[in-house]
């Protein structure tokens, strides 16, 4: 008979997923990571109601993306992807919902799903140097470092004093020489 406490270990050990975020929504995340996100997360605890009949469509949506940042920051990816995903499917105008399942892909790997998130961010956000550092720094997760690099210089060119694009200039120069 198997003990029930290792029974619990064993079915929690698939709940959370490990390694080091490339990407992240809170600051003490965002000064080692790659990742810039195009509305600030307030860090603050999400009560959830008791009933969602009740919640309009933009408090769901808001939610969701709570729910997703808060998820990411833990370096939940599966379940920030999943947030994230319910929340532009509420709100398609949500840059922020946008990149965040863009870096939530990049995370779990799915480039394809990635890019596909990052077209829709672009037709939202432009030509920013966050969208340009952030798709820079789905292609250096890559391995592409010539794509990564061009897409950091147009960042850089659009915002010479955006620290994280610095930090992945850097962090690229150090990939490719080490």
């Amino acid at each position: 008979m198997v003990p029930l406490a290792l029974v619990a270990t064993l079915a929690l050990s698939g709940c959370s997923t490990t390694g080091v975020s490339s990407h992240g929504s809170n600051p003490d995340t965002r000064i080692r990571t790659g990742f810039v996100p195009h509305l600030g997360s307030s860090g603050e605890t999400l009560s959830l109601p008791k009933s969602d009949h009740a919640l309009t469509t933009e408090d769901r949506s808001s939610r969701f993306l709570q729910l997703a940042r808060e998820n990411f920051a833990n370096q939940n990816f599966g379940l920030s992807e999943k947030y994230f995903r319910q929340a532009v499917e509420l709100r398609t105008d949500n840059a922020s919902a946008w990149a965040g399942l863009a870096a939530s892909y990049d995370q779990l790997g799915n480039f394809e799903f990635a890019d596909r998130a990052y077209q829709q961010l672009h037709k939202l956000a432009g030509d920013s140097p966050k969208y340009w550092n952030n798709i820079g720094y789905s292609y250096l997760l890559r391995g592409n470092y010539k794509k990564a690099r061009l897409y950091f210089g147009k960042a850089q060119s659009a915002d010479p004093y955006l620290d994280t694009v610095q930090g992945n200039l850097h962090l690229l120069e150090k990939t490719m020489n080490g």
